[in-house]
This record gives structure tokens, sequence and C-alpha cells, in this order.
């Protein structure tokens, strides 16, 4: 008695405040307010087009950022999870939409992560071309964000990279990564902040002069441009390709091989971050745990021909990366091994 109809913002969801994230957002997306996202395909340049399609999300990192109010650099990571798949086919990524789902609209929230994507699909080089933003009111608490999205590339009929190109003897090339990029932080998070007690706001480690929150928001590299610019100056030398991400190498490498062959990796080429080290001494984790659950300092692994493997690191220092020689695939059955 006495109440007046029901509305939808009473149910929980204020449309106003959908409606100021959207103008908010008209500046970085391209396309924004239709029902569709629209990108024109060069078939000049692709004659024989395939499209590649990839979806990620950014998992629990995204804890760390809701605990902390930080969000500006999650997008860059949402990008990265996409495109760095899609170049593992030799594609070039086109153009990416982000899914943002929120207790509760907060325009400023959303327009912090939503720039964040725009900032990783500025370093891919791809367009951001649309979006969703949804609240779940009453599902989720308030400031509750979840954030997924998807990304489109394109490849020439028959130059795709994969295992059918790859031969025992090949070199790999293993791409730096600083820190966890976006995988294992239900690990990390457990040992750090859980079984070692630290708090957002200590230091990463003992001398360290950033925290640990600094750490475990650093944004994920976007190998693509890289990859990319490494096959332009190699050619059909660059034969496959591998994303390392949840899974680690010993789970990621195997995809880029042929069932029959293996990979030998030497652990000593490559120097690993700190962050790692410091939680599996924290948590006492098994190095073989660790292996699976960790990219371990290796964000990225492409399969070359022995004899361009110079060739692909002078590429590869060029776009401004860090990488080494970090072993060679072999025969004899499949598995990854590191010593």
């Amino acid at each position: 008695m006495g109440q007046g109809g029901a509305t939808y913002a009473g149910a929980g969801v204020d449309i106003a405040a959908g409606d100021a994230a959207v103008e908010r957002l008209r500046s970085m997306v391209a396309g924004i307010g239709g029902f569709g996202g629209q990108f024109p395909l060069d078939t000049d340049r692709f004659t024989e087009p395939v499209l590649v399609a990839s979806t990620d999300g950014v998992g629990t990192k995204l804890v760390v950022a809701r605990a902390t109010g930080r969000f500006g650099t999650v997008g860059i990571d949402l990008v990265a999870m996409c495109v760095d798949d899609l170049v593992c086919v030799g594609a070039e990524p086109l153009f990416m939409l982000d899914y943002i789902a929120t207790g509760k609209v907060d325009p400023d929230h959303v327009a912090t992560v939503v720039a964040g994507v725009h900032e990783g699909c500025r370093q891919a080089g791809c367009a951001l071309i649309g979006g969703e933003t949804a609240e779940h009111a009453g599902v989720m608490a308030v400031d509750e964000l979840d954030l997924a999205g998807f990304a489109v590339g394109v490849v020439q009929q028959g130059t795709q990279l994969g295992p059918e190109r790859v031969r025992a003897g090949d070199a790999i090339v293993g791409l730096a990564s600083p820190g966890l990029r976006s995988n294992g932080y239900t690990l990390a998070r457990h040992v750090l902040l859980e079984r070692a007690g630290l708090d957002l706001g200590d230091p990463a480690w003992q001398g360290a002069d950033h925290s640990v929150a600094d750490e475990l928001l650093r944004p994920s590299v976007i190998y693509t441009p890289a990859v990319l610019a490494t096959r332009a100056a190699l050619g059909a030398a660059l034969h496959a390709c591998a994303h390392i991400t949840g899974g680690g190498i010993v789970g990621n490498l195997p995809r880029a091989l042929p069932d029959e062959l293996g990979a030998r990796l030497d652990r000593s080429s490559w120097e690993e971050p700190r962050v790692f080290a410091e939680i599996q001494r924290l948590g006492a984790v098994d190095s073989d745990e660790m292996d699976r659950v960790f990219n371990r300092g290796i964000g990225m692994a492409l399969v070359v021909d022995p004899a361009a493997a110079d060739a692909a690191l002078a590429a590869l220092a060029e776009a401004g990366r860090e990488a080494k020689v970090i072993g060679e695939v072999t025969a004899g059955g499949p598995g990854v091994h590191i010593a």
C-alpha cells in the first residue's frame, strides 16, 4: 500500500548512469551507439582473407584492481590476452569489442577501464569498435566489476603459422615478460596476501621500491606488433608461435608443436622476474607447479628456423622487445622439458 509503480532504477539499474558512461566513451570507441560495430576489410591486400577470432578476460587480477581502486591498466591486459592469441596464427588484429559487467555503473570507473582498452588497442594496432556495459544489480556487489572481450584479426590463406611448419631442430625464441601478465592470480593472491599476510601497500619484497599492488597490477606486454615485425623480417622462417598464458610454458608451447615433437628449454638462458621466486618461496610452491601456473618470465615463444634465430632476435630488438634463444624443438616424443 502507498507504493508507486516499480521502476528499473528502483530495482537497482540506473539507466541514466549507463547513458552517462556511454557519453564518456564516445571519443574512444568508433561507432558507439549503433547496434553493431562495422569494419571494412582490405580485400586488395588480403585477396584470400581468413578471419581469426579470440576471446578472453582478465581473471582475478580484477580482484586486486577492485581492492586498490586502480582500474587504469586492466583494459591493456584484456587486449593483450586477446590479440596475442590471434598473432599465434599469424593474424593481424583488426578490431576489438569489450564487455563490462558491474553491480552498479560508475561512469568514471567504466571510462577508466575503457580508456585502458583503447590504449591497448592503440599499442596492438587495432580498432575498438564497440562494447557493452551491463549493470547486474542484486547479483554483483555495487563496486564489483568483471571484464571480457574479443578480437578479430585477418591472415592471408595459406600463410598461417602453426605446428605443421615446425621441424625438429627449430630454435625456440622466448620474449621476456616482466611479470605475471594476467595469469595465475588466484595462486599469487593466495600466497602473497593470505599465506604470507602481505598488504597490497607493502613493498613487493624486501628492498623493493614498489608495492605488492604495483607488482600485481603491472600491465601485460602486448607482443603482437613485435611478432608481426619479426614475421615481416623472417618470412617463412618463422614457423609457429605460442602465447604463454594460463598453463605456463609447459602447457602452451606444445600447442605450437606437432604431436610427435617436443621441446627442450634451458632455464638459465633467460632471467626470471623476482616475483616468481617470491611466490615460490613464500608459498613453498613446487617448481613443477610454478611451471604449470605461471609464465616464469616468458610471455611469448617463437619457433623459427635455426638459421634465422639471430635475425629473429634482431627484429625483436628493433621492435623494442627483449628476447633470447631459450631452447629447441626435439624429436622423440611430445612434452616440454625445462632444465
